[in-house]
């Protein structure tokens, strides 16, 4: 079946699955999004806007996509299933495609943390899944902002572990860049390790670039680093190096020298860090817009993936224990990002480092 004819379901077309699945509908992709009512009111209404860091800046109108909200009638058409929504729905997704998609449908699994893949094959009845990889940040416009707009903040390709070359073929096209990775347990873990820092974008309600800009904030995401790699050292888990993987694309940086990293003064890290730092001014993190939004948060699949590592294995995780309570806090309150210095995040006795 040639690239034109394969359909591909972009299962939870929230901000990454919009970006993804605009670039592949630009390319001439047969592209079904599943989305939530919100974004398929806006699609119906605006059609998409897809942008990127690049300077490119396109648009589908609304004729031309092909947006639903019920997955019987999206998941039936699929031959290829690019996962996306967050890690709290997957076995809720995995349910879905067992119930209604093609026993030979592709399942690719483009969400945060460790275990989404697992997760996946436990439920989806015996279909092949993939793992993948999304390395970049994507950006969306604010509600009733027409047509809807999703912005990709920062660089990289997406990877996905070893299949045949058709469907890197099908997937890579302009702007949504894809390759194949040998070894997807590191490059997740890899991956996991930026991704703590997610819960401080949330926590501080800053742009990730002021962010990651201010060492005191790249004092407490080193700290969860160094506990995250002291639980994986224990556990005999070697995570990918940081290349490739943004925002810290750092070129061929060794995991266990990016807490050395971030520790250095404003003025070095700004000189050593400048691809670091090389993302949309205004970007977040997911985190900080599902704070935002009012919805449960990933903080159980990035810091409780790490923390669950180091109980298993006997390592300390205080930083990371800590980070996890505060984004419980914030989601009970429910009254968004609670806009929080760094002082008031740091562990009492870290806060004199």
């Amino acid at each position: 079946m040639a690239n034109g004819d394969k359909r591909i379901v972009i299962a939870g077309a929230g901000s990454i699955g919009c970006y993804a699945g605009g670039c592949l509908a630009l390319a001439g992709r047969q592209v079904i999004l599943l989305a939530r009512p919100r974004i398929e009111a806006a699609l119906r209404q605006g059609g998409l806007r897809v942008s990127d860091l690049e300077g490119r800046d396109r648009g589908l109108e609304r004729q031309a996509l092909a947006v639903t909200t019920d997955p019987a009638a999206a998941l039936p058409q699929a031959d290829v299933i690019l996962v996306t929504v967050k890690s709290g729905a997957t076995r809720e997704m995995a349910a879905l495609i067992a119930a209604h998609a093609p026993p030979d449908a592709v399942v690719v699994s483009l969400q945060n943390g460790i275990d989404n893949a697992d997760r996946l094959r436990a439920g989806v009845d015996g279909r092949t899944v993939l793992a993948g990889m999304v390395p970049f940040n994507v950006v969306q416009s604010a509600d009733g902002e027409l047509p809807l707009r999703v912005h990709r903040a920062s660089d990289g390709k997406v990877m996905i572990e070893d299949s045949d070359a058709g469907l890197i073929s099908l997937l890579g096209v302009e702007g949504f860049r894809v390759e194949v990775h040998a070894d997807m347990k590191a490059v997740l873990w890899g991956k996991l390790l930026m991704n703590l820092n997610n819960a401080l974008v949330a926590l501080s309600g800053l742009p990730l670039a002021s962010e990651l800009a201010d060492r005191r904030w790249r004092l407490i995401l080193a700290r969860q680093i160094d506990e995250a790699l002291q639980a994986m050292k224990a556990s005999g888990i070697e995570p990918a190096r940081i290349a490739g993987l943004r925002p810290a694309r750092i070129a061929g940086l060794r995991p266990a020298l990016l807490p050395i990293v971030l520790r250095l003064p404003d003025w070095l890290f700004r000189l050593l860090a400048r691809r670091m730092l090389a993302i949309d001014p205004e970007a977040r993190s997911s985190m900080w817009d599902d704070l935002q939004r009012g919805r449960p948060t990933e903080i159980g699949d990035l810091q409780g993936a790490v923390l669950r590592l180091a109980q298993e294995a006997g390592t300390p995780a205080p930083t990371v224990r800590r980070i996890i309570a505060l984004v419980r806090e914030a989601e009970a309150a429910g009254r968004g990002s609670p806009g929080f210095g760094a002082d008031q995040v740091a562990a009492p006795e870290a806060r004199r480092v």
